[in-house]
């Protein structure tokens, strides 16, 4: 059991730096995630055997009573049985007593231990629910450089996007107002044409009158 913990321990911390330069290039977040979900199998498996421990402790108080119980019994039928002079039944009471007695020390001893031993598997866990809580508020600070590069990117293709999309917006409008201009020119020309032929004619009609006289 001492294995699976050691094992679960130096797994959860492995240094985090190292495995995002490794997988940096890839996919940081990604590699990441799935540590954690790993991580968090293993914290389950955890949970488990620390809920076994419970239950064993527990069994092991509850065959300690039994036993004591057992024991205290066949000492006050042993210490009846001597006082009545029946030799046999006091040997009988006696033997029942030594394996009662002996199986309370034994549960006793075992139930002390498992209260040990899940003092230091609770320390563990705790110290893995720690290691995780670090490595997600790490997810957290990655994922927030990782938004903050990506928006950058974004903002930066953006505006270059808007730059060349002004420019063309500009040689457009050039071309549009340009456009309208020879337009307004040539209608003003049209329009103005009759107008000077007419007043060329006056002019000449004049100059032709003026000369006669």
């Amino acid at each position: 059991m001492d294995n699976i913990f050691t094992r679960i321990k130096n797994s959860i911390s492995a240094d985090l730096h190292q495995m995002m330069d490794r997988q940096e290039e890839k996919n940081p977040i990604a590699a990441l995630n799935n540590y954690l979900r790993q991580s968090e199998v293993e914290k389950e498996k955890v949970k488990k055997l620390l809920e076994r421990h419970y239950k064993l402790k527990n069994e092991f108080a509850n065959e300690y009573l039994l036993a004591r119980e057992q024991a205290e019994k066949r000492e006050q039928q042993a210490d009846i049985a001597k006082r009545a002079n029946e030799e046999d039944l006091y040997h009988f009471a006696m033997k029942e007593f030594e394996e009662y007695d002996s199986r309370a020390k034994r549960m006793k001893v075992s139930r002390e231990n498992a209260a040990h031993q899940i003092e230091q598997l609770e320390a563990k866990y705790k110290e893995m629910n720690h290691k995780l809580k670090d490595m997600h508020l790490k997810r957290m600070e990655l994922m927030g450089r990782e938004n903050v590069a990506r928006t950058n990117q974004e903002i930066n293709r953006i505006l270059e996007g808007d730059v060349q999309n002004a420019y063309n917006r500009f040689n457009e409008l050039e071309n549009f107002i340009d456009r309208i201009e020879k337009q307004v020119n040539k209608a003003y020309y049209e329009s103005t044409f009759d107008q000077r032929i007419a007043d060329l004619e006056r002019e000449m009609n004049f100059s032709h009158t003026e000369k006669s006289n």
